[in-house]
């Protein structure tokens, strides 16, 4: 948990069931920085079929927030798009894409849902799959939703380094909120209904509700991932599973 002022965050990450029979490694990750009345955060799935997506996905969690904390919603647009050209860029001399071109960042491909607030204000920014979502002033029926966005077929979505992502990049603006979570794909079909306009109410509530009771952060993190990690939760989706938790106000 980060306490800078009024914001908490909770995060994790855990390793879905498919990954643990093919003795792959976790590749979703997390990141947040907070600065009094500031939040920058990022969840990213890095795809099952791209060898280094784990680094993909530790790169632009960490790029974008290291970034943006600088930031201001005046601006935030546009600084979103520069700070994925640097994440973009930092691939393209990485140690493991050896054509040094943006050819080999596909083997980096990762999605990113992320979120900036600043003065009451705030702007998820999205490319691919997973899901964010900002409840305003204390009412869980009253909420914006940042949906994922996937391609003809189910199991397609977009990544942040393919050629055209600044096609893909979409901007969810909000006000007045004071609890908002980011979360991977393999958490969405447990928070929403299958057309996201409705949330799933015996998930959300009750995980909110113990964060927010919970002060500790190693007692916080490790109920999420017992409830992320349970045999149900596996059988219902096998992937890896990330959610972010912050307290705005």
């Amino acid at each position: 948990m980060k306490n800078n002022g009024r914001i908490n965050v909770f995060s994790t990450s855990i390793r879905g069931a498919l990954h643990k029979s093919l003795g792959l490694p976790c590749q979703d990750y997390s990141c947040a920085r907070s600065v009094k009345n500031k939040l920058v955060a990022v969840v990213s799935d890095g795809a099952g079929s791209a060898k280094y997506s784990k680094t993909g996905a530790k790169i632009v969690c960490d790029t974008l927030c290291d970034l943006l904390i600088n930031s201001d919603l005046k601006t935030i647009r546009r600084d979103v798009e520069q700070a994925i050209s640097i994440a973009r860029r930092k691939l393209l001399f990485h140690r493991c894409n050896p054509s040094k071109n943006s050819a080999g960042l596909i083997n980096f491909s990762a999605t990113l849902v992320g979120v900036f607030y600043q003065n009451n204000k705030g702007v998820f920014f999205h490319i691919g799959d997973g899901a964010g979502i900002a409840f305003k002033n204390g009412d869980y029926g009253s909420f914006i939703i940042s949906e994922p966005e996937n391609g003809a077929f189910s199991c397609e979505t977009y990544f942040y380094t393919m050629d055209d992502w600044k096609d893909c990049l979409r901007f969810t603006e909000f006000e007045n909120a004071d609890r908002v979570l980011l979360m991977t794909d393999g958490v969405t079909g447990f928070a929403f209904s299958g057309d996201f306009y409705k949330i799933h109410r015996n998930f959300l509530i009750p995980v909110i509700e113990y964060l927010e009771n919970e002060p500790r952060k190693t007692y916080a993190e490790e109920a999420l991932r017992n409830t992320l990690g349970n045999n149900r939760a596996q059988r219902i989706n096998a992937d890896d599973k990330t959610i972010l938790w912050a307290k705005l106000q």
